[in-house]
Parts: C-alpha cells; structure tokens; sequence
C-alpha cells in the first residue's frame, strides 16, 4: 500500500510540477496585465461567411494554472459578421455577477496571459442548426449563477454541459479541464462530454469514463488520468494529453 501512495504522488505532483514550470506570462506583469488581445486563431466573420462553431481553452489564472485551463464556446452563424462566446466566469458571482457571462472578450483572445488552444473548430453545412442547439442549451445550464472552482461547478462544467446537450459537437475536453466531470443535479451516470460514451461520477470527486471519443479517463479528486486509442494519447493532471 505504501509504495502505491507513493506511486500515485509522483504520477500526480510530477506532472503538476513540469506544468507550474512552463510559465507563459514574464515574471514581471501581474496576472491583470497579462495580455487579453486576439491570438489570431477565429477566422475574419467578414470574410468567412459560413458557418463556425470554436470551443477554446487556456490555462487558468494565478497558481491554478499548473492544474487546469478555463474554457469557452464561440459560435458564428451563417453570413454574421460577428461571434458570440458563452463561459463561466467566477469573479464577482459572490457580489451577485452571473457566472454565464456573453461576449465579455473576443472570440480567441488571450486569457490573461495564456494563448488558448482550439479544441475545436466545426464549420459549413449543418453547423447552423447546432449553433441553435449551443444557445438553447446555454439558456439551459443549470447553474448559472453559482460557481465553485473545484470540483465544480465552474467554466469546465458548463463547457461540458453544453457539449452533452449537443453530441453533435462531439467535444473531448482535455483532461486538464477540471470540473468536466461535475454532473449537474448530483447526478451518478451521464453521458461524456462527447456523447460517444458513458461516465460514473461522484460529485466530480471520483468517477470513470468510457467513450470511444476520451477513451478511458478515471478521474481521482477532479485529476484526470486516462489513455485514448483514436487518436493514441495518454491523458496526465496538469500537463495535459501527450
């Protein structure tokens, strides 16, 4: 038992620990001064007159940033000439702020620092039919004036529910988005982000995901460990999918 602790504290604090190290931001600009411009990544809504859909995520702010990243959903339909971006935020819920806050920032800019990874990017035909689907179920999220940064609910849940109210996306949030596996109403079994399979969860502290999209994901105090054949990936808490 003693060298399985001691396995599974290194398999956990040596992945946290590289990932604290790869710090994106000088040392000498503070978190509220980092960067918050375009990153260059959502494509010109004037020029682009098709539909698009981008779900974004970037490493958190301040000392969460060596475990988890924040994300968030842009959508564009067809011939607009603007985005939309749905999140969940934290600050100044407690002051009675809501949590799900729209077009706060550009669709792709830099999260205080952080340059945001696309995780996905869907355009054309029958993309405006699931952008419908992405708004209803924004108006749908069950908390959207509460927010808890672990085990959720936070920015990763929310993200997470809208991707199971519409499977078509068929989004796989990388396992540094912790509290994905926060099930809404305290829920055991739903389905994963991706709708490509099943997941067990105990309040987003403990739980185990099978989908032919995530793969197998066991989930362990919000820490994602996992492995996925499609494509071959191993899944580790704070550095992400290698």
């Amino acid at each position: 038992m003693k060298v399985f602790l001691v396995a599974l504290a290194l398999l956990l604090l040596l992945p946290i620990a590289f990932a604290a190290g790869q710090s994106e931001r000088p040392a000498d600009v503070p978190w509220y001064a980092a960067r918050r411009d375009s990153s260059g990544q959502a494509p010109d809504p004037k020029a682009t007159r098709e539909a698009v859909i981008q779900v974004y995520a970037a490493r958190a702010v301040g000392w969460r940033r060596a475990l988890a990243v924040h994300t968030w959903i842009v959508v564009k339909p067809s011939d607009a000439e603007r985005y939309s971006r749905y999140e969940v935020m934290g600050w100044g819920v407690d002051n009675g702020a809501p949590a799900v806050r729209i077009d706060r920032t550009g669709p792709d800019n830099y999260w205080f620092g952080a340059y945001p990874e696309l995780i996905a990017d869907l355009r054309g035909p029958g993309v405006d039919a699931m952008i419908e689907k992405v708004k209803a179920a924004v108006e749908r999220y069950p908390y959207p004036s509460s927010y808890t940064t672990w085990p959720g609910p936070n920015s990763n849940t929310f993200t997470a529910f809208v991707a199971r109210e519409v499977p078509e996306l068929r989004l796989s949030l990388p396992p540094t988005a912790i509290g994905k596996d926060y099930l809404p109403g305290g829920s055991v079994l739903g389905s994963a982000p991706s709708g490509t399979g099943l997941q067990l969860s105990l309040f987003g502290l403990a739980g185990l995901t099978l989908a032919k999209t995530e793969g197998v994901e066991v989930n362990l105090l919000g820490f994602t460990f996992g492995i996925s054949a499609f494509p071959p990936a191993l899944k580790l808490p704070g550095v992400g999918t290698i």
